[in-house]
């Protein structure tokens, strides 16, 4: 076996990591840059050995900065280069619809918070040096304001109350003792204002708590409720649409007869979900040009993602189909594997299409490569920071294309895991995050950067609500 990143050919893997409808979209790059046999007479030499000047597929760094910032763009501003924020009209939510989604107006304090000076502990509100005669009612939270101390007065305090007037500390339940005649002593020594929060020490009326792009976390809408928010105003979550295509794909029950069950069509819906995406409709659609072309047009998601018929078969009628409609391809085959036959395209200046491989572990990639750079500046949320670590193995590359391998982190190291193919989804199953394998492979011990699967950083039932 050839040491990986020590090519005098093809990599022995790539026999598993060249699928069908892989091939089948190089013969159609192949055609459409003139060495196909309709053009040149000659054999067109085998893609695996081709110099990498004629792979004509984006790189996957390049493809994923492109489906970036293709959300930002129209096509009256091509190439899609500007930085500004996607133009999404912002929306109005209640607290409790609010979580994952992206505030688009700064929250600002509509009061003082504490709203009033506050106990910090159980215990005692004194007034002047101890000890102290008790009051027989107490202060507990909720209730209106008590009547002011005066010198050598407490009265029992619970945590939130308010503190009555001339208060100068807060006494903890503790730190106090009372003696035979039923007065209050301190255990320990004193300083004014002692557990006592006083109005404002967080925020003030009118203080800006978090700016506009902040993503809401449970703790946000705590603050917000504190604040006295009932609403807040969010970019909406971006709605998507799924197309399984295929006449070869069972819902239920075992394969059969040449029919294979459908892995895409529970897969996608939930992991769109969890990229921040409200999916409005999954629809199976038989290899029908009309079909899909129907269904397409008829869309109003920004975002459309079909499965398979990305290639250049004889049912494969993604291409056709946006061809027909006049869309914009932006991205047209990516240097990466598996799934090298994704593609991108601007179907109307606020609709994209996303077109998946057929394969499992492909189309987990397409996702990964394309719906997720372009659902992440639909909902306006911050790119994850990127981070490395080494692999405690060596793994395969392409001699000219990124892999992208699962992997399950353990402790600081990356452990890359079998099962990998492009048909394959026992290995992306059990994995935490995708190793990104640059061109020829990395070695045992290499930094590798890593891509979070989304559920492995927020847990599943933050991520899928």
């Amino acid at each position: 076996m050839t040491a990986p990143g020590l090519r005098d050919g093809a990599p022995a893997e790539d026999s598993d990591d060249l699928d069908v409808e892989e091939a089948l979209a190089l013969v159609r790059e192949a055609k459409d840059d003139g060495t196909g046999p309709a053009r040149d007479p000659r054999p067109a030499e085998p893609h695996r050995h081709a110099p990498a000047e004629r792979h004509r597929a984006t790189p996957w760094p390049q493809a994923r900065e492109i489906a970036a910032r293709a959300a930002r763009a129209t096509r009256a501003t091509r190439p899609a280069t500007t930085s500004s924020a996607p133009r999404r009209t912002p929306l109005s939510v209640p607290l409790g619809d609010a979580l994952g989604l992206v505030l688009a107006a700064p929250l600002d304090a509509l009061s003082d918070l504490p709203s009033f000076d506050t106990s910090a502990m159980d215990g005692w509100a004194v007034a002047g040096p101890g000890p102290w005669t008790v009051r027989e009612e107490g202060v507990l939270a909720g209730h209106a304001q008590p009547a002011p101390l005066t010198d050598g007065e407490a009265v029992r305090i619970a945590t939130g109350a308010r503190v009555p007037a001339d208060t100068t500390a807060v006494l903890r339940t503790e730190h106090g003792r009372t003696d035979a005649q039923g007065r209050l002593h301190a255990t320990r020594d004193m300083v004014h204002g002692q557990d006592i929060r006083p109005r404002g020490q967080e925020c003030r009326s009118g203080d800006q708590l978090l700016p506009v792009g902040t993503q809401i976390t449970p703790a946000v809408l705590g603050l917000a409720a504190a604040a006295g928010y009932d609403t807040v105003t969010v970019v909406p979550r971006p709605r998507a649409e799924v197309l399984v295509l295929g006449d070869e794909l069972l819902t239920e029950g075992l394969p059969r007869e040449g029919l294979i069950r459908d892995a895409l069509g529970p897969m996608l819906p939930p992991w769109l979900r969890a990229l921040g995406a409200e999916v409005v409709a999954v629809r199976r659609i038989r290899d029908d040009a009309k079909a899909l072309h129907k269904a397409i047009t008829a869309s109003t998601a920004d975002l459309i993602v079909t499965t398979g018929g990305t290639a250049a078969g004889p049912h494969d009628h993604v291409h056709p189909t946006l061809e027909r409609i006049g869309a914009e391809l932006l991205v047209d085959g990516v240097k990466v594997r598996p799934g090298h036959p994704m593609l991108l395209a601007r179907t109307r200046d606020d609709q994209h299409l996303v077109g998946l491989p057929g394969n499992p572990l492909a189309a987990v990639s397409g996702l990964i490569t394309l719906a997720e750079p372009l659902l992440r500046t639909l909902a306006a949320r911050p790119a994850p920071e990127p981070y490395t670590l080494p692999l405690t193995e060596p793994v395969h590359g392409h001699p000219y294309d990124t892999r992208l391998v699962p992997v399950v982190l353990r402790g600081d190291r990356a452990v890359p895991l079998h099962y990998n193919g492009p048909a394959m989804l026992r290995g992306i199953a059990a994995a935490d995050a995708l190793a990104v394998v640059p061109p020829g492979g990395a070695q045992q011990g290499a930094e590798t950067e890593l891509l979070d699967l989304p559920w492995t950083t927020a847990g599943i039932g933050v991520c899928f609500t």
